[in-house]
């Protein structure tokens, strides 16, 4: 689970940490400037916390994996169909090439599906694998991948 530290203070959950964040720092873009973008963007992140309970069940997340396709349980195939709509609606929407078009906190709420996305094969849409590769080449994400491959532990139910 994900824990931010602030002094005396413990904040858990990825989207109460971008709005804390978001807070400190409202210039960092960590949500859009507009407001109906500010709702948009918390909307669909917690729809990514909230749902998907296919994906994430049959395909753990898991960076150190190799990349390779799995049969895939009921209901897969619809999260799939629901991500891939809500990044093109967003990115048709914002011009990209992140969601809102510059990289936000909505953006980084969805990094553990373009992972699973990535390393279980699961998207051959051309617009959605470029939004993947931007975010993959972000240096967020290169930071964050790199710590995940250092990590000594393994989790065993996460090595489908």
């Amino acid at each position: 689970m994900p824990i931010l530290q602030h002094g005396a203070l413990k904040i858990w959950e990825s989207l109460a940490i971008i709005e804390y964040v978001a807070e400190l720092y409202p210039d960092a873009g960590l949500l859009p400037r507009d407001r109906a973008e500010r709702a948009l963007a918390r909307s669909v992140s917690m729809e990514m916390l909230s749902s998907f309970r296919a994906l994430r069940s049959a395909c753990p997340m898991n960076i150190r994996r190799p990349k390779g396709k799995i049969a895939l349980p009921d209901g897969v195939d619809a999260d799939i169909s629901r991500i891939e709509t809500i990044w093109r609606d967003l990115l048709q929407q914002s011009g990209g090439p992140f969601l809102f078009g510059a990289f936000s906190g909505a953006d980084a709420m969805f990094a553990p599906v373009v992972n699973r996305f990535d390393i279980y094969d699961l998207v051959s849409r051309n617009d959605i694998l470029a939004y993947m590769e931007t975010m993959k080449a972000h240096p967020a994400w290169r930071k964050w991948e790199e710590a995940a491959r250092a990590e000594p532990w393994i989790v065993p139910e996460d090595e489908v």
